[in-house]
């Protein structure tokens, strides 16, 4: 089995309109491993790992978002798969480590 790593940054109307845990029950449901995150300048933030059809098919579902978010841009960054997740969480960490 092929696993594939992809983080995405999320610009628009994307926060205080429950996307990260739409995200998080999206990806459980997609059963991709990864987190996502609220960014200080008002993105989101995920990293999404596992089988790439499951991968893309969480990249795509961040395009729309979930019904109150209203998404401008995605940003798509590939990454090389690491096998470090269990789950799919929020997290609270950081800035991002998008450079």
């Amino acid at each position: 089995m092929t696993t594939i790593r992809r983080r995405v940054l999320v610009s628009g109307l994307v926060q205080g309109v429950n996307f990260r845990a739409n995200t998080r029950a999206a990806a459980r449901h997609a059963g991709v491993y990864g987190w996502v995150r609220n960014l200080p300048d008002g993105r989101v933030e995920a990293v999404f790992e596992g089988e790439p059809e499951k991968v893309n098919h969480m990249v795509a579902w961040c395009r729309k978002g979930p019904s109150f978010s209203r998404v401008s841009h995605v940003d798509v960054r590939d990454e090389e798969p690491t096998g470090e997740f269990k789950s799919f969480d929020i997290s609270f960490g950081g800035g991002s480590w998008w450079s």
